[in-house]
């Protein structure tokens, strides 16, 4: 293996994944986002920006017979997604692109699920990371409100949009979404009891009618590790990581 490279166990070792020793590399994140997207056997996916692939492969991993097809700006992190999606036997097409200019194939198609989990810092708010990987990854040039504007065009009837973001980020997406997708439902996600939440998921769906709706947030970690684990996290979110559970965002 290429020393510059990790090979990292997720679900508990049921996927494995190639991702860079130095940069952006996957975390609890996007395992959450999978776990959030309410896809059937037989489906369609669309994940913009899947990075290395694991968003997309964790939710191969726990729903058969899906068509995901993954857009990643990055050559070299798309590269090694269609290489983890080799060692995994994923059903998973990565395309190397620019998710402002996607390949008419992909344009002129409407998926059951578009998932995604967009840079979580805004470019002209923050400082470049140095590395070029992880900047874009974090922050990158393309608006969220492109993101979200994107995705809505390629949801297809009935079908679902699920993004993952910084809590602060949050009237950004609702506004992208305004007149485009509804029955809108986001879960706020905090780290410990007691404190803010930093993140949450959002669900929103194509032609949906349903009022908008906030579920109980999700607290991720007790105070202190449970039964000798080494790790804090609570026994939703372990059955999450450890064995792929799903996480509904409306419980």
């Amino acid at each position: 293996m290429n020393s510059d490279l990790t090979n990292d166990d997720f679900l508990g070792g049921k996927i494995r994944a190639y991702q860079p020793r130095n940069g952006y590399r996957a975390g609890v994140d996007p395992v959450l986002l999978a776990a959030s997207t309410p896809a059937k056997p037989g489906q369609t996916v669309l994940e913009l920006g899947c990075g290395v692939g694991v968003a997309s492969l964790c939710l191969a991993a726990r729903v058969p017979e899906l068509d995901i097809t993954g857009v990643e700006l990055q050559p070299d992190y798309a590269e090694l997604a269609e290489r983890n999606a080799a060692q995994n036997n994923a059903p998973f097409t990565v395309v190397n692109a620019d998710l402002r200019a996607l390949p008419p194939d992909i344009r002129q198609k409407r998926f059951h699920h578009v998932i995604m989990n967009p840079p979580y810092f805004d470019r002209e708010a923050g400082v470049p990371a140095q590395d070029s990987g992880r900047d874009i990854a974090m922050g990158g040039d393309t608006p969220l409100r492109d993101w979200i504007e994107i995705g809505a065009r390629r949801v297809g009837p009935r079908g679902y949009m699920t993004v993952i973001q910084r809590m602060e980020r949050l009237p950004d997406v609702l506004s992208a979404l305004e007149g485009r997708l509804g029955a809108v439902i986001v879960r706020p996600i905090s780290g410990r009891e007691g404190r803010a939440p930093e993140l949450f998921l959002l669900q929103a769906r194509q032609e949906g009618r349903a009022a908008f709706r906030m579920s109980a947030p999700i607290i991720m970690h007790h105070d202190q590790p449970l039964n000798g684990d080494k790790d804090s996290y609570n026994a939703q979110i372990r059955d999450v990581l450890r064995n792929g559970a799903a996480f509904p965002i409306s419980p």
